[in-house]
């Protein structure tokens, strides 16, 4: 399996460890970005996933290769396993609540509601009066964390759900929260670890159902449903996406590269890349300064 040549850390510069299942950390966005000049550079965090309230300021945010710009008062939801980085503005202020992979399942398989919150990195702008809501939702959460009285993990729990929930009603009036129900998101998201564990070795989208159990049809209305798209662009998707990692953040050649996600011959992998993204390899490498 080829070396990602993207960092993988615990919190933003400390070496990749276990995660405890019921992990939740809340830091102000001054404690790592103040030192390293307000540039937080590309890494991944392999079992945490971020929700980042930004009172003040703005910057813009890089996920897997696309910026999105931001403005505050907003939350950012950015998903375990997604290459991120960020530029703040210098009077940026805020806090980074961090939440371990397995806990935030465990939320998800309580309220399927929740379930396409972290299905991709984005950005939920705020009102003025929401922001500071959520001001004082994270003031409560470090509260919480910070000592060991009784009922804590309620406290903790429900603070966080308050700003998932305030992040989730933006997304779904913005529509990009899609429907389907709780076993439809279930299966969707066996599918996508399935996925990320298998996509180099190019299977059927038939060879994935048998293995989860469900029917082609199934899968496909549940893909449909959840993620508005089906089981083989997933599969091509997250193919397409390592190969941009890998373009855009390693050395490694178009036929290395090719060969790494999976590709018998570098030209069919060129011609099916250029396919997806309207670009050969080698050209969208160069438009990125590659």
């Amino acid at each position: 399996m080829t070396r990602s040549p993207v960092p993988h850390f615990y919190l933003y510069g400390e070496p990749q460890r276990s995660v405890a299942e019921g992990f939740v950390h809340v830091e102000s966005l001054d404690d790592r970005s103040r030192p390293s000049e307000w540039t937080i550079r590309p890494h991944i965090h392999r079992d945490l996933n971020h929700i980042i309230l930004i009172a003040d300021g703005g910057g813009a945010m890089l996920a897997e290769g696309a910026e999105v710009r931001f403005d505050a008062p907003c939350l950012l939801l950015i998903p375990a396993g997604v290459v991120h980085g960020f530029v703040w503005h210098r009077d940026s202020r805020g806090h980074v609540a961090t939440i371990a992979d397995a806990y935030l399942r465990d939320l998800v398989a309580r309220d399927a509601d929740l379930a396409p919150l972290f299905a991709r990195p984005h950005a939920a702008a705020l009102s003025r009066h929401e922001g500071e809501e959520a001001d004082a939702i994270v003031a409560r959460l470090m509260r919480e964390l910070g000592w060991a009285g009784a009922g804590q993990r309620a406290a903790v729990e429900s603070a966080l759900l308050l700003l998932m929930v305030m992040a989730l009603r933006h997304a779904a009036l913005a529509g990009a929260i899609p429907a389907g129900s709780a076993r439809q998101a279930a299966l969707v998201a066996r599918l996508r670890e399935r996925i990320d564990q298998r996509f180099r070795l190019r299977e059927p989208v038939s060879a994935h159902a048998r293995a989860l159990g469900a029917s082609l049809t199934a899968l496909r209305q549940a893909c449909a449903s959840v993620a508005g798209a089906p089981p083989q662009q997933m599969l091509d998707d997250r193919c397409l996406l390592e190969a941009q990692r890998l373009l855009l953040y390693s050395q490694m050649s178009v036929a290395d590269i090719a060969y790494a996600v999976g590709f018998d011959d570098p030209a069919y992998f060129s011609r099916f890349f250029a396919r997806h993204i309207g670009q050969p390899p080698r050209a969208w490498r160069a438009a990125r300064g590659g």
